[in-house]
């Protein structure tokens, strides 16, 4: 794919800023990273506990990390705000609010997002002197046109999680946008393999970086101590799954499960996006439990005789690598899943692959008649090795290098404290259509 060759500007230099922020952030030297880190993200601090925020509460050890999430529309509001708040240490979550009469101006909503959130970095702003030259860090392209340049970052990553562009009511500019956000970027990283395949195609600084797993926390679900809840003891075995409940998994594979076993439990952990949950197979034995905190989560799959993916082969899951792998590979439970592709390329044979209804249900029986000890202690071994900590090391030195050693920072114009990336953005790379 051909891009327009963009304008080449001189890095910038961080200058110092005097702090008359209203927040106090920690910083340390040697650490993850050596600057800020602005973050767009279309999943919110507060959902799911996942990969955004395993990465970024770790780089928020060492600098300052500023959320800025998509909007949300109320009824009641009359002018657009940020709400600014502290949900982890280190972490400042932006949640722009806007009035629900804005809700049909797309690209507006994300043009005055950017200007309220300069003016709070800029000069007598909440973060005043906070943010200088961050790394400016993108979850989805969809911000990209309004938003690159906007900081006067020293450097862009994109951390490509999903296929966007492939889930259940993507905006149709959404694989534009991305390419926009690809063309400029330093580094861009990818949470699963067939991404990185795909990626790599369109930029020549791409890293593949798999799950990782805080293998101590669902470790705990090994332990004598840790006590089952009191909504997950139910008869077993139990069979059980946690995570977003949405169009990825495979709704006639679980009511299959649910009647060819009946004498098994079916938990599913997790709140549902994107589906009706009136249309959720309903059985005796299938119980949704909705969202629990990621704190909980190994009380709750300790009462676990197997785990569950049942994904669903489609669009929506060509691309993923589900970080739940390792996660129950580290609470030593045998784990069956549909043939995903990334889990079939990295997690077997520890995990058991059903690639049609009839064997998944097989392997289902299998695991909880005859678990297989030796794999389920691979798993584990291979958890332990799997950690958070050394993925955001290595990010780390690969942002390092890219900026460094980029004999440019910036291939955008951009001027500090002012909303200009709109506009410059659309005179300075041409893409082919979508």
């Amino acid at each position: 794919m051909h891009f327009t060759a963009l304008t080449a500007l001189p890095r910038f230099t961080k200058q110092v800023m005097p702090n008359n922020s209203a927040f106090e952030f920690r910083r340390s030297r040697g650490g993850r990273s050596d600057r800020a880190i602005i973050v767009q993200s279309h999943l919110r601090w507060d959902f799911v506990w996942q990969r955004p925020q395993q990465l970024l509460s770790r780089f928020a050890e060492s600098t300052p990390v500023l959320f800025i999430e998509e909007p949300v529309f109320l009824d009641d509001l009359i002018s657009p705000k940020l709400d600014l708040t502290l949900p982890h240490a280190n972490v400042l979550r932006v949640v722009p609010q806007f009035p629900t009469s804005a809700q049909g101006d797309r690209y507006g909503v994300l043009e005055i997002v950017r200007d309220l959130a300069v003016a709070e970095l800029g000069t007598g702003g909440r973060l005043d002197g906070e943010f200088s030259n961050p790394i400016h860090w993108f979850y989805t392209g969809m911000p990209a046109p309004a938003m690159l340049g906007a900081f006067n970052e020293v450097g862009v990553v994109y951390d490509c999680m999903d296929e966007l562009s492939q889930f259940r009511n993507a905006p149709r500019e959404v694989s534009r946008r991305e390419r926009l956000l690809i063309a400029n970027a330093d580094v861009v990283f990818t949470g699963g393999y067939e991404l990185y395949k795909a990626k790599s195609a369109l930029h020549d600084n791409v890293h593949f970086f798999g799950c990782g797993v805080d293998a101590a926390h669902f470790g705990a679900a090994r332990r004598s101590e840790t006590i089952v809840p009191d909504d997950a003891r139910l008869g077993r075995p139990v069979a059980g799954y946690f995570g977003v409940i949405d169009e990825r998994l495979d709704y006639g594979l679980i009511a299959r499960l649910a009647t060819a076993l009946p004498q098994y439990n079916f938990v599913f952990v997790g709140p549902t996006a994107k589906i009706d949950p009136e249309e959720l197979p309903r059985r005796d034995n299938i119980h949704w439990l909705g969202q629990r905190s990621y704190d909980d989560l190994p009380r709750y799959v300790k009462a676990f005789d197997v785990c569950l993916m049942p994904f669903a082969i489609n669009e929506a899951t060509e691309f993923i690598n589900p970080t739940k792998t390792l996660e129950y590979m580290a609470a030593g439970k045998p784990i069956v899943s549909t043939a995903i592709r990334d889990v079939v390329r990295n997690f077997t044979p520890v995990v058991s692959v059903g690639s049609t209804h009839e064997d998944f249900i097989q392997a289902v029986r299998a695991a909880v008649h005859s678990p297989d000890l030796t794999l389920i202690a691979d798993g584990v071994e291979i958890a332990r090795r799997s950690s958070w900590e050394n993925i955001v090391c290595r990010m780390g030195e690969l942002i390092r290098e890219a900026v460094e050693h980029s004999p440019i920072v910036s291939r955008i114009e951009k001027t500090p404290a002012k909303s200009a990336g709109a506009a410059t953005l659309a005179n300075a790379v041409e893409l082919p259509g979508t």
